[in-house]
């Protein structure tokens, strides 16, 4: 008895030489001087009147034959498809991560499904945002999110400064030269928060993932191995459609 992974290997052939076949048979029949075909004889009015040879062409091409090769050609299609719809509806595997059952008897149309959703899933949570590893990052339970250690900076304003040159005479007045002094002025305390989350927690769900998708492959090969029953419905089909 054959396996479901075994009609699944065969079906992509089967249709390919299916389409070929009935290719090949509309184009046979689109070719009108094929299926037409002539029988001619000459004979002269008398004895002495000149001689032809008959002529003759050979219908090459009949429809019905035609429709029976296209008939044999779907109706192994339509088997083989239907032996592998009809499996697909039996062959069932469960999902399993660690011993734990996550998905219990899936058939093999979810198990597909869930494969393609958690491809996209890992793809969404590789892209998400993660926090800044330069920065020393704490949960702020009442804020409901990551906040940094409080940092303290100064905040400095410029304040004019005078620098005699020299001292003032009954003769010169003082030289003095202006300049700008950074005067410490007050503190800055600032505390950075986000949305993002840590490099680990999101390591942590790729994991997870990568765990599930390898148990729903698993999961599919082994419904796959589900032995199939034959289902012959074409030649059914064809007695009635080309009858």
């Amino acid at each position: 008895m054959a396996k479901l992974n075994q009609i699944l290997a065969v079906e992509k052939g089967v249709k390919s030489d299916a389409q070929r076949k009935v290719t090949d048979a509309y184009h046979r029949i689109q070719k009108t001087p094929l299926l037409s075909g002539i029988s001619r004889t000459y004979q002269p009015i008398d004895d002495e009147g000149e001689q032809l040879p008959p002529e003759s062409t050979r219908v090459q091409v009949q429809a019905e034959s035609v429709l029976k090769d296209v008939a044999t050609a779907l109706t192994k299609l339509f088997d083989v498809t239907a032996t592998k719809d009809w499996a697909n509806t039996q062959a069932k595997a469960s999902v399993v991560v660690d011993g734990e059952t996550l998905v219990e008897d899936a058939p093999v149309t979810y198990l597909l499904f869930l494969e393609k959703q958690l491809v996209d899933l890992h793809t969404f949570v590789a892209k998400l945002p993660t926090l800044d590893p330069a920065d020393t990052w704490s949960y702020d339970d009442n804020a409901e999110t990551w906040r940094t250690e409080p940092v303290r900076t100064t905040r400095t304003k410029k304040v004019p400064r005078n620098h005699v040159l020299a001292e003032a005479t009954d003769k010169h007045p003082a030289q003095v030269q202006v300049f700008t002094e950074d005067v410490v002025v007050g503190y800055w305390t600032k505390v950075a928060f986000s949305g993002a989350l840590p490099n680990r927690r999101v390591n942590e769900l790729l994991a997870r993932i990568q765990k599930v998708q390898d148990a729903v492959k698993y999961a599919r090969e082994e419904a796959n191995t589900w032995a199939v029953t034959d289902q012959e419905v074409g030649e059914r089909l064809f007695r009635y459609l080309l009858a």
